[in-house]
């Protein structure tokens, strides 16, 4: 039996080994549902995935965690910000009268600008007539006016967070301010209740008003009220007074093209009056018809037929050239009171005896020559020795062109621009006894030209300078550089921006009358710059003076030697070079400018009491017929300063010069160059081995006479020597001042 049992077979499976529990039974790895080893890796692979799960957990907590905490921490920033907000208008509202007080200040009140004896120049302010109701108004005006200034006005609550935003964002990318987030409440407000500060304080307590306007009024009624108020430019307040001013007819009967350009001048009324630029003021009210169509308001063949039949000006009712100076004045006075709250006068410097003479004089010439000559336009623009605007004609007629030629049209001076080359001369060394040949001439590929192709040789800086000579002016703009030139220019009171290079020394950078005859004026007062002004004092009705000009003091530009070397030779211009038609009896001094074709024609000339300036043209810039600045702007310099100084005591012209002894020549020496190769040195330059002499010594005289010998040729014998004087740096007198943009404007547009 035991045998048997060990003998008998038991059942086997075909496979691996198999294992034996204690009861005889075995069960192979392939008898399992799920093999170990699967098993094994199963719960392995259940264990990687669950790890990676609680990383991707923990990852999307630390996301959260990391927003969260920004979320937070912006919250807290914001509720921070809030309360800040809410401190800064809590502190300047509080500043203000109680609202309880709040009013509605009367309309526009009048402005009476007087001359310097008390005559009447003009009144502005009461420039149109009655205040027109928002329904009696011709409907395209309010359209035009919130389609182009506040397209959202009827939806916002008096200020609009979009339109604030947008100029945030547009303002912050550009780095500038560019565009305004004030609504036509906030403007009404600032222009009833606030200065024109740009100013924190100013911002928020323009907010609150909007807030009181948009509560107490409606929304209609706050446009009426800014309708009849704002300013249209050329004097104009109230749409009834620019109606009125440009189009001859009441707002109650002006055309869509009309409403566009209107609502266009809003933006910029000075700069974008159609009296001032058409072309601009056209543009503008393009852009207003456009806007109407984008919201609405107009039809495509209404915008159609606007853009084929735009505004036409009719001529103003204001007549005389006094109402140039009313118009400069009326766009200086903002920035000395602000918002005009009442009633005003205005004492200007302006003499209108001396006004109706210079307009007499221009129209006359033109009247007489005009035709024969082809000239259409004159100006002319006289400034004592304190700064003070004592007459400014800007045009032939102000009835049928109010642009003002004087103070904004920037033409080229010509020869009228050297006073700054010679001076610029000086300053390096040169007197006027100083010698260059003038001969033909090429620099670079320019050849500049003496007028009628005449050339003298070799002449002194005195003659130069009163015989208008170009070579020399050339040659001497290459001996101190353009930049020491410009330099000069901007120092003397030049505004405009002018351009480096040799050919300034024929003046072609533009400028304008008034700055031009401003510049002239240290050469008339010994030296120093003015504040160029036309106010003297603002008062109210009753009295009150609401600014008042002191004068300051004047810095010092020029040297006192150098003063008296410039009024030596300008002298020469009047008495024997190229403006003799302007002399008079008194001691007087100046520089004519003619530029290319006689396209402009100038006289600049001073005495020790008035320095004036005349400029005849077209206003296209078509050449005139030979018209030279010794001929009708000299004839209107002398007909205007001889009427000026009737029973006035001469006085001489401040400064003296001596000339220097022979022994002590200035430095005429140049090294020579190839006048054709850069950089280009005139050929008609001496070298250092050849000396040239000058003219014989004179004595000591006054700045106003010049001796005949003054204007002979040098003699062939002598001996030059060095003699250098110190430049005087380039911030004499301080720089110009510009206004800067602030953080708050960029941001605020307010």
């Amino acid at each position: 039996m035991a045998n048997r049992r060990d003998s008998r077979i038991e059942p086997s499976f075909e496979g691996a080994p198999r294992a034996k529990s204690s009861d005889g039974f075995s069960v192979s790895e392939e008898d399992r549902v799920v093999p170990a080893n699967r098993k094994s890796a199963a719960k392995r692979k259940s264990a990687r995935a669950k790890s990676r799960g609680r990383g991707r957990d923990r990852n999307r907590r630390g996301l959260f965690s990391i927003f969260g905490r920004l979320l937070y921490w912006c919250f807290v920033l914001c509720i921070w910000g809030g309360i800040a907000a809410a401190g800064i208008v809590v502190y300047y509202g509080a500043k203000m009268p109680a609202a309880t007080t709040w009013s509605i200040p009367d309309r526009a009140p009048n402005i009476k600008i007087v001359s310097v004896d008390g005559g009447l120049i003009a009144n502005r302010g009461m420039s149109g007539g009655e205040a027109v109701g928002l329904h009696e108004m011709s409907p395209y005006i309010p359209e035009a006016v919130v389609a182009i200034e506040d397209r959202r006005f009827y939806s916002h609550f008096g200020i609009d967070p979009i339109g604030l935003s947008r100029a945030m964002v547009t303002n912050v990318l550009g780095g500038h301010f560019s565009q305004g987030g004030s609504t036509l409440t906030q403007q009404l407000a600032k222009n009833l209740f606030l200065t024109p500060d740009r100013t924190l304080e100013r911002k928020v307590q323009e907010v609150l008003l909007a807030l009181w306007l948009e509560h107490k009024h409606s929304k209609d009624q706050i446009l009426e009220m800014y309708l009849n108020r704002v300013y249209f430019g050329s004097g104009a307040y109230g749409v009834e007074a620019a109606s009125r001013r440009y189009f001859g007819k009441s707002a109650r009967d002006v055309s869509l093209s009309e409403a566009a350009l209107l609502a266009g001048l809003l933006k910029a009324p000075s700069r974008l009056s159609p009296a001032r630029d058409p072309k601009a003021a056209e543009e503008r009210a393009q852009l207003v018809l456009a806007a109407m169509r984008e919201e609405g308001k107009i039809s495509d063949k209404e915008y159609k037929v606007a853009l084929s039949a735009p505004a036409t000006r009719a001529p103003s009712y204001w007549t005389g050239s006094e109402n140039y100076v009313a118009d400069t004045v009326m766009e200086e006075l903002p920035d000395l009171i602000g918002d005009v709250r009442g009633d005003i006068v205005i004492d200007t410097t302006v003499d209108l005896t001396l006004q109706k003479l210079a307009e007499q004089s221009i129209r006359r010439l033109i009247d007489e020559s005009g035709k024969k000559l082809n000239v259409t336009q004159g100006a002319l623009v006289s400034i004592d020795d304190s700064g003070a605007v004592r007459a400014m004609v800007g045009g032939y007629d102000y009835s049928t062109s109010q642009f003002d030629r004087a103070s904004e049209a920037r033409r080229q001076p010509g020869s009228a621009f050297k006073p700054f080359v010679y001076m610029a001369a000086l300053e390096a060394g040169r007197t006027p006894d100083s010698v260059r040949n003038d001969a033909p001439i090429k620099i670079g590929k320019w050849t500049p030209d003496n007028y009628g192709g005449k050339y003298y040789g070799k002449v002194t800086l005195a003659t130069a300078l009163a015989k208008s000579l170009n070579s020399v002016a050339a040659q001497l703009t290459m001996e101190v550089g353009p930049d020491a030139v410009v330099e000069a220019a901007h120092r003397m009171g030049i505004q405009s921006d002018l351009q480096s290079n040799t050919s300034i020394a024929l003046g072609t950078s533009e400028v304008t009358p008034l700055e031009l005859t401003a510049a002239y004026v240290p050469f008339a007062n010994g030296g120093y710059k003015p504040d160029i002004h036309f106010i003297r004092r603002v008062t109210t009705a009753g009295g009150k003076v609401l600014y008042e000009n002191n004068g300051g003091s004047a810095p010092r530009v020029l040297k006192a030697e150098i003063v008296g070397m410039m009024n030596s030779m300008m002298t020469g211009t009047v008495e024997v070079g190229t403006a003799k038609k302007a002399a008079f009896n008194w001691p007087s001094a100046g520089k004519t400018g003619t530029s290319q074709n006689s396209r402009d024609a100038w006289f600049v000339g001073y005495t020790a009491n008035l320095t004036t300036g005349v400029w005849f043209g077209n206003d296209d810039g078509s050449p005139m017929k030979k018209v030279t600045g010794g001929a009708l702007p000299a004839q209107a310099w002398h007909e205007f300063m001889v009427a000026a100084h009737e029973g006035v005591p001469v006085r001489p012209l401040p400064g003296t010069w001596k000339s220097t002894p022979s022994d002590t020549v200035v430095p005429d020496e140049i090294p020579s160059a190839d006048a054709s190769q850069p950089p280009p040195t005139p050929p008609a330059a001496v070298g250092q081995s050849a000396p040239v002499a000058q003219a014989p010594a004179r004595q000591a005289r006054p700045a106003q006479t010049v001796d005949a010998d003054g204007f002979g040729m040098p003699s062939d014998s002598g001996s030059t020597a060095s003699i250098k004087h110190p430049v005087p740096p380039g911030d004499v007198g301080g720089p110009t001042k510009k206004r800067q943009t602030s953080i708050l404007d960029i941001l605020s547009g307010g």
